[in-house]
């Protein structure tokens, strides 16, 4: 077991670095070395005990944020096609900036403004930013030909589906540095700072791997998209559903690091080949499942703090969420496909809809209603 002491933290699903006082701007220290979910008991008890006597009732009424948005990004853009098209990769590009105010800036620069004022700067700068790195990536992809990102057609080709993968590799990587890496190295810099630099390093990684393996056509885009989703959901898995267990106990930095890093990696690819060469799924299909649990992790342990399962000892508990969270990824992988086709949507593109409804728009939900917005207008812990 781990000799470090763990610190105090906010509730499940609330940004792993400490919130400053609001009106203050975080770029005045460094950020801390180890977050607060790979600490062993991420859960402070005072913690715990809040959300053992909020939850279900503070999880229902963040439906009524999340449901609407998700709602609004998966069809209201002319349908649930145009949706897709359009806002499913701005959506995708906009993610690793949420991840840097959320979990690198502790939310600055909303700190400054009172709530609601401090979620709605947050959120506007999130799409800003996503406009502007969606404008990037159809730089990268389909060349200076700006109407293709809002108004895609014959005539002027669109993110999707050739810069689908691009966006989703890069916000994988920014997991990977934030969670299972602990923002290690960067994290030695102060928050402003260190977040640009690892939204630019995990952009300048993901564009090389991108150009050198998908570019070229050495691996299908589909099939690339799919091995990256599949280590996102073991990301949640471990940092989110189970809150660093069990590499949180691991005392040694070098260690805790080398492990985490190598086990996310491995069941990723093995869950990638498992699905891709004995299932025979195809890319789209892996992508739709491991982005629906990402999206029933972040539904259970996030948006509702795991309950009921955190009224249970920490083994069974912990279990229990999991169990809560696969069941509802089964769910919805076998609900969404048939609601996509009452919507309308093509059957090739069925579970390309699900990804863009589970891992886009239900993740973005929540964790601009959790993490950014602090559950307003629910009272929660400072």
């Amino acid at each position: 077991m781990s000799s470090e002491q763990p610190a105090p933290t906010p509730p499940a699903g609330t940004t792993p670095s400490s919130r400053p006082p609001a009106g203050r701007p975080s770029s005045g220290r460094p950020s801390p070395g180890r977050p607060s979910v790979s600490r062993p008991d991420a859960l402070s008890p005072a913690a715990l005990a809040d959300a053992r006597r909020h939850q279900p009732v503070r999880g229902l009424a963040g439906l009524a944020f999340v449901v609407p948005v998700t709602v609004l990004l998966s069809a209201a853009a002319g349908g649930a096609l145009h949706s897709l098209v359009v806002l499913g990769p701005i959506t995708t590009f906009a993610l690793p900036i949420m991840a840097m105010i959320a979990f690198w800036w502790a939310d600055w620069p909303g700190t400054l403004l009172p709530r609601p004022w401090s979620g709605l700067y947050d959120t506007a700068l999130v799409v800003a930013g996503g406009a502007v790195l969606a404008v990037l990536g159809q730089l990268v992809v389909n060349g200076s030909d700006l109407v293709g990102v809002f108004a895609p057609g014959p005539a002027h080709p669109g993110l999707d589906p050739a810069a689908n993968s691009l966006a989703g590799s890069i916000f994988t990587l920014m997991l990977q540095l934030t969670l299972v890496c602990e923002r290690r190295p960067l994290g030695r810099l102060r928050p402003i700072p260190a977040g640009l630099a690892a939204v630019g390093v995990c952009w300048a990684l993901g564009l090389t791997a991108w150009a050198v393996v998908v570019r070229p056509d050495a691996i299908e885009s589909e099939d690339y998209g799919a091995w990256f989703t599949s280590i996102g959901a073991w990301q949640m898995l471990f940092w989110v559903a189970l809150r660093g267990w069990p590499f949180a106990r691991i005392d040694r930095t070098w260690l805790r690091l080398l492990l985490g890093n190598a086990v996310v990696v491995a069941c990723g690819w093995a869950g990638y080949l498992l699905t891709a060469h004995v299932l025979d799924w195809p890319g789209p299909r892996i992508t739709a499942t491991a982005g629906t649990a990402i999206g029933c992790v972040l539904l259970v342990s996030m948006l509702f703090e795991a309950w009921p399962a955190i009224r249970w000892t920490p083994g069974p508990g912990r279990t229990l969420a999991v169990l809560m969270a696969l069941a509802l990824t089964v769910l919805l992988v076998w609900l969404l496909p048939k609601l996509a086709h009452a919507l309308a949507v093509p059957q090739p593109r069925a579970w390309s809809w699900t990804t863009h409804v589970m891992l886009n728009a239900l993740s973005t939900a929540v964790i601009l209603h959790v993490v950014v917005w602090k559950r307003w207008p629910v009272r929660t812990p400072a």
